[in-house]
């Protein structure tokens, strides 16, 4: 029997174009590997679970697969199988918070000597960069400057300031943004296809707004409702599942308050707190909630929503003012 295997690693991109909502960064890079321009350093920088890691595996096999350097890898030669499964001797990922210190730098710093067993670069992929120190960065920073020719280094991170000015200006920059609802809803929709389980558009519309634009989360949150439920996926279960309050709750709440009813607002605080809710959960939720109703009575088109989302904002858009 098969181990299982989680979405958010099952549905890993394997070439720049399955990588959604950073078309910016994968195109650049494409034209880089087509056009021999290859930088000795790179930084991939931007919010966790957009793709930062997934990219730098991409460029990796697209350097060092048997038919590249080439823009899109094949994917099937014994290069590009292990930087996938992670096994490559030329490619070489790195935690930041485990390779903090100077000694870690220095031990780095001799095995860029070595040319590569059977690549034709040996790449390093520093994860949390940031989290490396002063010293390290300063020790590191002759051999990123000016490393051997064989050699390409990608430090992702997610705290893009914290990277000392000095190696920021030796690395080519590239800022991965979030990604889209739609894009993260569509993604969300081929996999249900694929995987064969229903998933309504009401649970779709709840993980996406609770991944708050990482697919990685979007994928981790889908995962944890598909392995618990074995009927179709519904907004109900699945804003249960993850501890949401009914969107009712929020609504009435909005109508009372445009109401200035108090006692009807304290009502559903308490039961809120007896249900064992959160109430600054209700409170965030709340807030949101009109924020994204304010959006809506402004220009409804700059608003990603669900249909039910819609109905309730068409009813309230006209309660307060800007």
């Amino acid at each position: 029997m098969q181990p299982y295997m989680v979405l958010a690693r099952k549905f890993r991109p394997k070439d720049f174009d399955e990588v959604i909502g950073q078309e910016h960064i994968s195109k650049v890079l494409k034209n880089a590997i087509s056009e021999n321009k290859i930088a000795h350093a790179y930084i991939f920088s931007g919010p966790r679970g957009v793709g930062k890691t997934t990219t730098a595996r991409i460029f990796a096999k697209a350097l060092n697969c048997k038919e590249g350097p080439i823009p899109h890898p094949c994917g099937v030669c014994n290069n590009c199988l292990e930087i996938s499964k992670g096994i490559s001797i030329d490619v070489l990922e790195m935690d930041g918070a485990s390779n903090t210190g100077i000694e870690h730098a220095r031990t780095l710093i001799e095995n860029v000597k070595f040319v590569p067993s059977s690549s034709k670069y040996k790449i390093y992929i520093i994860d949390e960069a940031h989290r490396i120190s002063t010293a390290a960065f300063d020790a590191l920073l002759k051999t990123i400057e000016e490393p051997p020719e064989h050699i390409v280094f990608i430090l992702a991170t997610t705290e893009q300031h914290k990277i000392p000015a000095t190696i920021f200006s030796r690395c080519q920059s590239f800022r991965f943004k979030l990604v889209s609802s739609k894009e993260i809803s569509q993604r969300i929709k081929e996999i249900a296809e694929q995987e064969n389980f229903e998933i309504d558009e009401e649970a779709i519309g709840i993980i996406t707004a609770a991944s708050g634009g990482s697919v990685r989360d979007a994928l981790s949150l889908l995962d944890q409702a598909v392995s618990s439920s074995s009927s179709k996926l519904t907004g109900e279960y699945v804003r249960e599942l993850l501890g949401l309050l009914p969107k009712d709750i929020i609504v009435s709440m909005t109508d009372y308050i445009a109401e200035g009813n108090a006692a009807k607002i304290l009502k559903i605080i308490d039961d809120v707190s007896s249900e064992g809710y959160n109430i600054l959960e209700l409170a965030k939720n709340l807030r949101d909630y009109l924020r994204e109703l304010m959006i809506y009575s402004i220009n409804p088109k700059t608003k990603e929503m669900l249909g039910s989302d819609k109905i309730f904002f068409e009813k309230q858009k006209d309660l307060f003012s800007i």
